[in-house]
């Protein structure tokens, strides 16, 4: 099977020739961003999102058929539980120091 990719990323030129050729998907009446002016450019910096790990995890199929249930997105809510309980233990750390 020949799955098409969800994220494409195209060039400025790729984009401006696709708006040409009407295959641009953007709504014609999509509100426009405010320019944030050269001052912004001058001191804006790349940040790099952490990245994410492949795991192989055998979870309860009670737990997973939970977050399931609730729809898409259930590896990322998994995550953002993961995520808020090492919040929260980095806290305990700190407190207890």
């Amino acid at each position: 099977m020949n799955v098409k990719p969800t994220i494409v990323r195209h060039s400025l030129s790729e984009i401006g020739t696709m708006r040409e050729r009407g295959e641009d998907r953007t709504s014609a009446g999509a509100p426009e961003a405010e320019s944030l002016g050269a001052e912004f450019w001058k001191s804006a910096r790349v940040a790099m999102p952490a990245g994410k790990t492949s795991v192989h995890l055998r979870l309860d199929s009670d737990v997973v058929e939970w977050f399931r249930a609730r729809g898409n997105g259930h590896l990322t809510r998994m995550n953002a539980v993961l995520r808020a309980y090492v919040e929260a233990q980095k806290q305990v750390l700190v407190f207890n120091g």
